[in-house]
């Protein structure tokens, strides 16, 4: 193939901003693996929307979630909460992204695309690791002069049952 071959160019396009998802969805996993979840929330474009709820839910319709913040303004105050003000049990949390798919570019520079997460947790009071959320992201991501920003994130989760409390986002 040829530089020039348009079909080529669309695939090195493709390939780019696959590999700039990835990096960002790692950037986000570290920031709520290290509880940084100021820089988390600086993930996120302005008039975002940061959705968690169930696979029952998602697929009935209803919007109804766990954790539902309708701009960047909600999801700072949340970050704020659980660093300065909110009392949990100390927590190791993993998050584990993959399987990411590219949905497509809409004429707005919106781009779609969704991965599978799994978070894993480890209490401080217990020996073993639990599977704390299974799930799918489901994004619309934008571009900014900082690399891409988070438009939209809904976390549909699979786990009948979240254990314990959902402190640290997913």
């Amino acid at each position: 193939m040829l530089a020039t071959d348009p079909t080529y160019t669309a695939q090195i396009h493709q390939l780019m901003l696959r590999n700039a998802i990835e990096q960002f969805n790692c950037q986000y996993a570290a920031a709520l693996d290290e509880q940084r979840l100021s820089d988390w929330s600086e993930m996120f474009t302005p008039d975002a929307s940061y959705v968690v709820l169930s696979r029952e839910n998602e697929d009935r319709g209803h919007p109804v979630g766990l954790i539902y913040c309708e701009n960047r303004g909600m999801i700072r105050d949340r970050a704020f909460a659980l660093e300065k003000t909110a009392m949990f049990a100390p927590r190791y949390l993993r998050h584990l992204i993959s399987n990411l798919q590219l949905l497509g570019e809409d004429e707005h520079g919106n781009i779609k695309a969704r991965a599978n997460y799994i978070v894993l947790q480890v209490l401080f009071d217990r020996p073993d690791a639990t599977i704390h959320q299974v799930g799918t992201y489901y994004d619309v991501f934008q571009r900014s002069d900082e690399g891409l920003k988070l438009k939209q994130r809904r976390c549909v989760y699979d786990n009948l049952l979240v254990p314990n409390a959902l402190c640290i986002p997913v």
